[in-house]
């Protein structure tokens, strides 16, 4: 039986257990004032369809989890490991191939975001990996693939992290790599540059280097990377030394001294210091054998508890190689991607929240369902976190299925919002993991009031300036959107007047950037930013006409597309001219729609055009076509497409069009008047 709407656009549907017969909540069935709100059957039929396309993908379990789409490095360093391994086998391989093959550019080249540019690491590993599965080098994609490279100065170029497995295979030497001494791990939390310096990250990724870098192995390599090479070899090009009293200079010559260390260093010291490596490591072990839920620490692990010795058939290696298995995707095609890390919980409660905002009942069984799972997934045991807050008790959520040592602050914020539109049978039960991951995220909070995805007080400028770290972000200061996502959690919890809260508010209002919006972290990018913040403020109170929501209002407007969306290439990461311009998507349609919302314009032309494109683009069977990525692991250089990104953002921007956001009632009869909180300066309201 088809699935119908009540007045209000809710879905019913007695024949379909997974839909609720009753009809929505009043509040459903007009606008966030109570008055009708005259929408096009347009809208709500597009909300409709992405109901019933949402509910039907819900696992059995309760949880929601979309593809986490990379780039082919993945792919490729999963080939690699598996040969240095001698576990490579012919199926694994060949479907492998046939997906990175399968995302090679015209030029011959590979890039790390669709449409992006060029990458030269991104190709190198790629023609690797190529050459691994058979690929003959003159083959026509193959020599396409490395003329560039040389074009671009060859193997030398590449960055550290691809050097290293070069040098695994003795493609390269490994005195041309930075130095990443064992005796790291002896360092105390208060001295500079010990591993808690790192983001979890990194430091789930240097922890093993360590090991890898004292040890040097080099497996056979199977063929010659001749053609990848220049000039003589590939002489490393020695960058000149910089000023002894700049940071650069005092790093190099840093590495320099420890290329010496290595000579000598104490035989006992170094034993001692790769042992307690390789402990820190099985410690941190997951329960589904992964470290961190994400596949680089997990790869590097495996390499280096197997140079310790863990023969593969030991329990701990099963359970690593297990996991790494379990990170892949098996196309229709037969080819086989690699995914980098696993999203559950944040798909659930991203999905909760959509669909709850879009008129399903809260207590559909759907949501009571992923309510339980949600409460399942609660971390209640102590993580690395605890380093920098000793004294605070555990709580809150991961991000992956398993990753108890790393619950993170922005997943925590969105399930406690996602549980807070669910009707459980057991509300005291809910409560009591609502009270610890608030507890939990109040004591997270950094010293500038504002709060990061992973750790509090994560800002050291020097782990940033090492040889070694060429690639991405290795430590997790606060965010604007991690921020905004605690605000908005903690209004929702009738702590918007709690100083903590109007710390973070203020922190938000300071890092506005001049043309009105707000850097985006974890997502893409000043839209994504600005997406989160503007629901905060005014959910903690802020008035819609307050000058900071106004202007993100006006920024958003003159960044909108001409067919009505909005998006924002990865590229405003290095180039500000980028900044809310990319082609339009869904995703980051939805985000600006949010804002624009939250910030009182619901009827203005910015949203009715914004609607009309999520309208117009959907497809017939709900869903919304996305190849662009919208997501951020590393501002440029790791980029993620989050495949269920499409389907839940917009269905929460066309819920809240539809219907209003559903805590907003109790928000607004804590600040009537739009008042800010008193801990807003006069000149900042």
């Amino acid at each position: 039986m088809t699935a119908t709407t009540d007045g209000g656009g809710a879905i019913t549907d007695g024949a379909d257990p997974r839909h609720d017969t009753a009809a929505a909540p009043a509040a459903a069935a007009a606008g966030p004032s109570g008055e009708d709100t005259g929408l096009p059957k347009a809208v709500r039929d597009a909300a409709d369809r992405a109901t019933r396309e949402l509910l039907d993908r819900q696992d059995t379990a309760g949880w929601w989890k979309g593809d986490l789409q990379t780039n082919v490095t993945m792919d490729a360093e999963d080939l690699l490991l598996r040969q240095f391994l001698g576990i490579r086998d012919e199926e694994t391989t060949r479907a492998a191939a046939l997906f990175i093959r399968g995302e090679q550019q015209p030029d011959g080249t590979w890039a790390t975001f669709h449409g992006g540019p060029p990458e030269i690491s991104a190709t190198i590993e790629a023609y690797v990996a190529l050459r691994l599965a058979g690929d003959a080098p003159d083959a026509p994609h193959m020599a396409r693939a490395s003329a560039w490279i040389r074009d671009q100065g060859g193997i030398a170029s590449a960055r550290v992290f691809t050097r290293i497995w070069l040098a695994l295979f003795g493609w390269w030497s490994w005195d041309h790599l930075p130095e990443l001494p064992p005796e790291l791990v002896f360092l105390p939390p208060w001295v500079p540059l010990n591993i808690y310096d790192f983001g979890c990250w990194a430091r789930q990724t240097i922890v093993p280097l360590t090991v890898v870098s004292a040890l040097r192995p080099v497996c056979p390599a199977p063929f010659t990377l001749d053609e990848l090479r220049t000039g003589d070899h590939d002489a490393y090009p020695a960058k000149p030394l910089a000023p002894a009293a700049s940071w650069d200079g005092i790093f190099q010559r840093m590495d320099k001294a420890l290329h010496l260390y290595r000579r000598v260093a104490p035989r006992r010291l170094r034993k001692a210091a790769m042992a307690a490596a390789g402990r820190w490591i099985v410690e941190r072990q997951e329960n589904d054998g992964c470290w961190g839920g994400i596949q680089p620490p997990a790869v590097y692990s495996v390499i280096a508890l197997h140079l310790l010795g863990y023969d593969l058939g030991h329990p701990v290696m099963r359970a690593g190689l297990e996991s790494l298995d379990r990170f892949a995707v098996w196309r229709e095609d037969g080819a086989r991607m690699v995914e980098a890390c696993q999203s559950p919980v944040w798909d659930t409660c991203l999905a909760a929240i959509a669909l709850a905002d879009a008129g399903v009942r809260p207590d559909h069984p759907a949501l009571v369902k992923a309510a339980d799972w949600m409460l399942g997934e609660e971390v209640r045991r102590s993580g690395d976190w605890a380093v920098r807050r000793p004294g605070l008790a555990p709580g809150g959520w991961a991000f992956e299925f398993h990753n108890d040592t790393y619950p993170d602050v922005d997943d925590t914020a969105e399930v406690v919002l996602a549980l807070r539109r669910i009707r459980h049978p057991e509300p005291g039960k809910v409560d009591a993991a609502i009270d610890r991951g608030v507890s939990w995220t109040l004591g997270m909070q950094s010293g500038d009031g504002a709060w990061a995805a992973f750790d509090a007080d994560n800002t050291s400028p020097l782990p940033n300036r090492l040889p070694f770290c060429d690639f991405g972000e290795v430590i997790d200061p606060p965010s604007a959107d991690v921020t905004a996502h605690v605000v908005e959690m903690l209004a929702a919890e009738g702590k918007a007047d709690d100083p903590r809260t109007r710390r973070g508010i203020a922190w938000l209002l300071a890092e506005q950037e001049p043309e009105g919006c707000w850097f985006g972290r974890w997502g893409t990018n000043y839209v994504y930013g600005t997406g989160s913040v503007v629901p905060a403020l005014t959910a903690a109170g802020i008035s819609p006409g307050h000058p900071a929501v106004r202007r993100a209002v006006r920024w958003l407007e003159s960044v909108q597309n001409e067919d009505g969306g909005w998006g924002e290439d990865q590229r405003s990461y290095r180039d500000r001219a980028w900044a809310g311009k990319g082609a339009s998507t869904a995703s980051q349609t939805a985000w600006a729609l949010m804002a624009l919302l939250a910030a009182g314009e619901r009827e203005g032309e910015a949203v009715r055009r914004g609607l009309a494109y999520l309208v117009e683009t959907q497809r017939p069977d709900g869903t919304w076509d996305e190849p662009y990525f919208t997501g951020t692991g590393f501002p440029w250089d790791f980029s993620i497409n989050y495949h269920l990104y499409r389907q839940v953002f917009p269905l929460t921007a066309l819920g809240r069009y539809l219907y209003g956001d559903p805590l907003t009632p109790a928000r607004t009869a804590r600040h009537t008047g739009g008042a800010a909180p008193a801990a807003v300066t006069a000149e900042e309201a």
